[in-house]
């Protein structure tokens, strides 16, 4: 049996020209493929899809050092800001031969007269870890053998690197070679200034080597809407860096040397790898679980685990089995819908009655578990003084035109834990009441207000935010506001790993349940909601749709995609032991 011409996975590059070939043969020229997709992304696809993503290496602070340079890789970020189109010489013609630069920084040779190139455009996003992201959910680095890649990297010296890149790459020069005279050129500039030397977000890190390392990502033959801000992707894609680039250059006194000086810090190829995405596909929670999931989310299969982690969540807020289902429920809730400027879904949790005391125990249980069981997880402890520091959501920088990130920039399903029992008395300024605010509007619309000077742009969140609080918070209205009455303070038991990772399942898979009402309980809704407004009539639409939600969530909590009697009863229960604590508590 023949072999494939071309090796996706270390020479990707030789794949992309047998694809561009390919295409061309039936073209009368490159300018017949405008800069459309010749084939190469099908061609890596089906790569991928035969278990060749498996063997791909991901590429991380960690995995950096040992990848090299045309290769291919996969990236796993949050889209933090979208840097526009780029202009590039997508194909040239070298004497009779036509050639491509897609998915590639540089050309292969000299590229002659304007008249035998053509023009192509691809976007430029800038992509960082997910903010909050928890260390368990990292994929398995399996197919980077860190150990064998370190021995025989300390075992050639750099000269033997670069041969064996060239002989890889089949004509495309490494960064070392060009810098050493080759003949290639640049293939891409922005405003006239090589996209190898723009400018970034001033928290891009100095050191390829620290946690959050982030990566500029091109993209081709993608519509604009399917890719957004804050966005979780993995991105496959061809792998551009070299980490021995320096910006110094032997004649200072060149010109060339002042241009655009500012803008080569942060985004050079020695700190911001490159990757020329081939293909790229949006991740949900379950996307971070670890190892494969084998369980159906069949209801009988779901009460045991819903039973053992409600018991877990119980003795952990000291045998308080009320707070240990509103927890729950807040766990498991989502924005699913928009209607008007309603979040139909979330599901805020304030819990109250937290004492110094209470407060030193509880706190770091609760922050324990959720960063155990949940893949993005931030806390924020609220004090005049943060409100005061800085910006909390994001703003556009327009001497870099970058949007500067802020800590309420956040991946869709991040968790948000508050700490309001540290907020002492104190004045607020100017930023300390925008930040308050910006808060507010994010627990109650689930929207963020992003900062361009001159406007505000609102960008839609999907986070779910839990309050802790020695009275009911007035800065933040949760939804639920739910004194908390720990009984005691008993050990606990560390979970093993098969109950952890059927908790990380069921919380990822429930939340993503979708849910109907059939008619008949539609019927019993309004006649319950009619005689709760008859029996009290400060209800209003707010508590309507809370306790919609409630039964919604109580309902997929058991693994169950339509609402029964039974949960809706269940939901009334716990609204009424909900306002038995809330009498004279507040």
């Amino acid at each position: 049996m023949v072999g494939l011409p071309y090796d996706c996975l270390s020479n990707p590059l030789g794949a992309v020209r047998f694809a561009f070939d390919k295409a061309l043969s039936s073209s009368d020229s490159a300018a017949a493929l405008d800069g459309k997709d010749f084939g190469a992304a099908d061609l890596f696809l089906r790569f991928l899809d035969n278990g060749g993503l498996l063997k791909v290496p991901l590429l991380n602070s960690k995995t950096i050092k040992w990848l090299q340079p045309n290769t291919l890789v996969r990236f796993r970020g949050m889209i933090q800001d979208m840097l526009g189109n780029e202009f590039y010489v997508g194909a040239y013609k070298d004497r009779d031969v036509w050639r491509t630069n897609k998915y590639a920084d540089v050309s292969q040779s000299p590229m002659g007269s304007p008249s035998n190139s053509q023009i192509w455009e691809r976007r430029l996003i800038y992509c960082t870890p997910v903010p909050g992201q928890n260390d368990w959910t990292e994929p398995s680095a399996s197919c980077i053998h860190l150990e064998t890649l370190g021995k025989e990297k300390r075992q050639r010296d750099e000269d033997a690197v670069m041969e064996d890149l060239s002989s890889q790459t089949e004509g495309f020069p490494c960064p070392k070679r060009m810098r050493e005279g080759d003949t290639a050129t640049p293939s891409s500039t922005i405003h006239g200034v090589p996209a190898e030397g723009i400018s970034s977000m001033a928290m891009v890190p100095s050191d390829v080597d620290k946690e959050n390392l982030s990566c500029l990502v091109k993209i081709y033959d993608s519509p604009e809407s399917d890719l957004k801000l804050n966005d979780v992707f993995e991105f496959v894609g061809i792998l551009t860096f070299d980490q021995d680039i320096s910006m110094e250059k032997d004649n200072k006194d060149d010109p060339e040397n002042t241009i655009c000086e500012d803008l080569l810090v942060d985004l050079l190829p020695s700190k911001v790898p490159r990757i020329h995405c081939l293909v790229h596909r949006k991740l949900a929670q379950s996307d971070f679980l670890p190892g494969p999931v084998t369980l159906e989310p069949k209801p009988h299969l779901v009460k045991p685990i819903r039973e053992a982690l409600l018991g877990h969540l119980t003795t952990l807020l000291g045998n308080d089995g009320v707070a240990a289902q509103y927890m729950l429920l807040h766990l498991l809730s989502r924005v699913h819908a928009r209607i008007d400027t309603v979040a139909v879904g979330k599901l805020a949790l304030n819990l109250t009655s937290l004492t110094n005391e209470s407060i030193s125990v509880f706190k770091n249980r609760i922050l324990c578990i959720l960063k155990t069981l949940l893949p993005f997880t931030h806390d924020v402890p609220l004090t005049v003084e943060l409100l005061n520091a800085g910006p909390l959501a994001p703003r556009k920088d327009y001497d870099s035109n970058r949007l500067l990130s802020g800590p309420l920039q956040l991946a869709e399903g991040s968790h948000l834990t508050i700490d309001e029992t540290q907020l002492k008395a104190g004045s607020l300024d100017s930023t300390g009441i925008d930040n308050t605010r910006v808060l507010k509007s994010l627990l109650e619309w689930q929207k963020v207000d992003y900062d361009f000077t001159y406007y505000k742009v609102e960008m839609p969140a999907d986070v779910q935010l839990l309050i802790l609080s020695e009275g009911k918070s007035n800065i933040l209205p949760a939804d639920i506001v739910l004194p908390f009455c720990p009984s005691s303070v008993d050990s606990l038991g560390t979970p093993n790993a098969e109950s952890l990772a059927a908790w990380r399942w069921y919380l990822a898979t429930m939340r993503s349940l979708t849910h109907s009402i059939e008619p008949d309980m539609q019927k019993v809704l309004e006649d319950d909601l009619v005689a709760a407004r008859q029996t009290d009539r400060s209800l209003g639409t707010q508590d309507f749709s809370r306790l919609l939600t409630m039964g919604r969530l109580l309902s997929i909590s058991f693994g169950e995609t339509c609402l029964s009697m039974e949960h809706w009863q269940m939901v009334k229960e716990l609204e009424r032991l909900r306002r038995e604590r809330l009498q004279g508590r507040i």
